[in-house]
């Protein structure tokens, strides 16, 4: 799947293509709103951006893990080296350490990741500072020239480029939850 970014100020215009885009076989999980004012995504029934997912929350914890692995590890490699292992305790403290070092790097990321906007949204930081609202739609390969096809009706909609989009298995995953719920009494 393929990202494609849009910008625009007209929340109107976006539920409009929304509506043209999901009834051309796309599905709500493949497009996004990206918004400062989540009242008024909300207002025009669009799909808007998890608020957990504007901040850097997923991939600061990744680096946080990477970087608790390797404290861990130094841990486990000094207490050997050092000798500290030959003491009536043995293994068992520098275990313990090392697993706290990891988890405390793990959730230090994370948290450092709540304080940033996601680093795929940083580019559009001042866009939305200014009131505009980014429009992104997944597309897998088959879906390219309909999807293009449609934009060229809507020339308000300044293209801001591509990216990496959610996993495909992802997406397919959040449809047929969507379905299940809307089955379930």
């Amino acid at each position: 799947m393929v990202r494609h970014y849009y910008l625009s100020d007209d929340l109107d215009e976006l539920e409009q293509v929304e509506k043209e885009l999901l009834s051309k076989g796309f599905t709500t999980p493949q497009l996004h709103v990206l918004s400062e004012n989540d009242a008024d995504v909300q207002l025009h029934h669009l799909h808007e951006v998890e608020s957990v997912l504007k901040k850097d929350v997923v991939h600061s914890t990744e680096v946080g893990f990477a970087v608790g692995v390797v404290g861990a590890i130094l841990v486990l490699v000094v207490a050997y080296l050092m000798n500290w292992t030959a003491s009536a305790a043995g293994w068992m403290p520098f275990i313990f350490l090392s697993i706290v070092v990891l988890g405390f790097c793990t959730w230090e990321g994370g948290f450092i990741g709540i304080q940033r906007p996601n680093v795929e949204f940083e580019r559009f930081q001042s866009m939305l500072k200014e009131g505009k609202h980014i429009f992104f739609v997944d597309a897998d390969r088959d879906q390219e020239t309909t999807l293009n096809k449609l934009m060229t009706r809507h020339p308000k909609l300044i293209i801001e480029g591509v990216g990496e989009a959610t996993p495909a298995w992802v997406v397919r995953s959040q449809e047929k939850y969507h379905k299940f719920m809307k089955s379930m009494p």
